[in-house]
């Protein structure tokens, strides 16, 4: 018998966006690898409706000791998310979301938790709106003085597209990759090789979101680095993806499986310095906490590193570089869900102790 009762863990998975699929494997993998004898794992799907589900068959799997499939399905009975978060009186709870992209990554959900009170792992509303509007991320790395590739952000309803897709072809010079500002997973984004595809691909954007990043091709490898902590964060050795298809797209990453992952990247010391601290910087610079993913380009012979987007609900599917990269520095599996549900009560006890008071 414990003699305390056990931390309940919610993990949420599943979602509305885009990125629903990648959610349920990422579960699968962090519900597979967290110590059963410290949590009781408590898992809610969230269909694509937006409807909660408590998945007690697989929480009853978890239980017992018994493994589970490899990607999990939104199913059992509907919940309110009221009481699934915040459990019956006297339980300690802490939620892990693993909802990548809106409305899970982007801060709705985190503000939901925060009225709740309850802690949750990862950055707080305004990081994770922040680092999920690629416009608004690129602004504010721009104030703190971290190096990005050339961009050109355009908004329906505000900018005129021709002046746009002129001012980008000038500014940035053909080719052209188009992103929605608010999606991830690379869904959405196309490269543009003359103004018509240019057009084109702000039309494919739009269906994700109302505001749409044009970003200059860069030649460059793609070197990735793992964020952990609140105030003074630790950082992984990097490392590299060598994508196998035209830019790293979702197929690429969850689908066909062709890039190849290298841990750790090969680079120098300095170059391995020098992007550690500018992931940190970054990371400080949009309000992250708990944990991020930081996406460079590197520039050889160049202009050196530059930022690519900060990740904060990285995947943590088996083939996914946030595990792995903290496995290569020293931080094993079940170890980093630990550290993470350290740091989201930490930093809930910092919010609880502010005054409401004049």
């Amino acid at each position: 018998m414990h003699e305390h009762p056990l931390l309940r863990l919610v993990v949420l998975y599943g979602g509305v966006s885009a990125e629903h699929d990648v959610s349920r494997v990422s579960a699968a993998h962090v519900l597979a690898a967290a110590d059963r004898d410290k949590y009781t794992l408590i898992p809610v799907g969230v269909d694509k409706n937006g409807v909660w589900h408590r998945n007690d068959a697989i929480a009853a799997a978890l239980a017992a000791g018994s493994s589970i499939p490899g990607r999990l399905d939104v199913e059992g009975p509907e919940v309110d998310p009221l009481n699934v978060v915040r459990g019956d009186a006297g339980d300690l709870t802490v939620v892990l979301p693993l909802l990548h992209g809106p409305h899970g990554e982007d801060g709705t959900v985190q503000g939901m938790l925060e009225l709740f009170k309850v802690p949750y792992v990862g950055c707080g509303v305004l990081g994770s709106a922040l680092c999920m509007d690629k416009a608004m991320a690129k602004e504010l790395a721009a104030r703190a003085g971290i190096p990005q590739c050339r961009w050109v952000t355009f908004r329906d309803g505000v900018d005129d597209a021709r002046t746009i897709v002129d001012r980008a072809v000038d500014e940035l010079a053909l080719p052209i990759f188009v992103k929605p500002a608010n999606m991830g997973s690379s869904v959405g984004v196309s490269r543009a090789a003359s103004p018509d595809e240019l057009d084109k691909a702000i039309n494919v954007a739009l269906r994700y979101d109302d505001v749409v990043v044009l970003e200059e091709a860069v030649t460059a490898r793609e070197i990735e680095v793992g964020v952990l902590g609140n105030s003074a964060p630790d950082t992984t050795f990097p490392g590299e993806i060598r994508s196998g298809s035209e830019f790293y797209d979702y197929e690429d990453k969850y689908v066909t499986g062709t890039a190849e992952l290298m841990i750790p990247a090969p680079l120098d010391d300095d170059a391995i310095a020098e992007v550690r601290g500018l992931a940190a910087d970054a990371f400080t610079a949009l309000r992250c906490a708990g944990m991020a993913r930081v996406d460079f380009f590197y520039e050889e012979g160049g202009r050196g590193w530059l930022l690519n987007e900060i990740n904060t609900i990285p995947g943590f599917t088996p083939a996914s570089m946030y595990p792995k990269m903290w496995e290569y520095s020293g931080i094993a599996y079940p170890d980093l869900i630990d550290r993470l549900v350290t740091l989201a009560l930490e930093v809930h006890r910092r919010r609880s102790s502010f005054s409401t008071e004049h």
